[in-house]
């Protein structure tokens, strides 16, 4: 497959089948994500593979009940509400696996570092025929102390893209993108 081809054909997969990811498979994603650039070519970067459903279950309550008490006057809202307070809903929609990418050195641009290398890791599980979801309803939790806790991360790290991965159970349908505002300069 090529890049254009990857770049198309990804979508965000929110449901999947129980087959687990084997650990290679997730080692050769890692090895993409790791050949992203980053600023000054500091890598910054540092991975956490979360199997354990328990554990994702865990991070999922605690991730709900952050969001639901800190999410204030965001436009979503009303919608993200009736999710966070539903106890059947996962945040992780039962995928296998939990790709975490965190900034473990401290630097102006690791955000972006890491976005970097969690879109090349995304591209890469399409490319192997898996699907996966950035789950931004992690993010703040996984940020805390509690939940930097559960998941036993140094509390140095900062916590940036926590990615799902697995196998999908069907087809995610295309969705319609905008067209760009264009402005050329030159």
């Amino acid at each position: 497959m090529d890049v254009t081809q990857a770049i198309s054909g990804r979508r965000s997969v929110r449901e999947y089948t129980e087959e687990p990811v084997d650990a290679s498979v997730i080692g050769n994603l890692i090895d993409a994500a790791i050949h992203a650039p980053s600023a000054v070519n500091a890598q910054p970067w540092a991975f956490t593979v979360v199997r354990d459903q328990k554990a994702l279950r865990r991070v999922s309550d605690g991730a709900k009940a952050h969001m639901l008490a800190t999410m204030g006057g965001n436009p979503h809202a009303d919608h993200f509400r009736s999710h966070l307070r539903d106890p059947n809903f996962h945040i992780f929609y039962h995928a296998p696996a939990l790709v975490l990418i965190s900034g473990a050195a401290q630097g102006p641009w690791i955000v972006e570092d890491c976005a970097l290398a969690g879109e090349n890791l995304m591209l890469a599980a399409y490319a192997a025929g898996l699907g996966s979801c950035w789950i931004g309803f992690a993010q703040a939790y996984l940020n805390t102390a509690d939940g930097k806790a559960d998941l036993g991360l140094p509390a140095e790290w900062d916590p940036v893209a926590p990615i799902i991965i697995g196998h999908p159970k069907s087809a995610v349908t295309p969705v319609p993108r905008k067209s760009p505002e264009i402005r050329w300069v030159g």
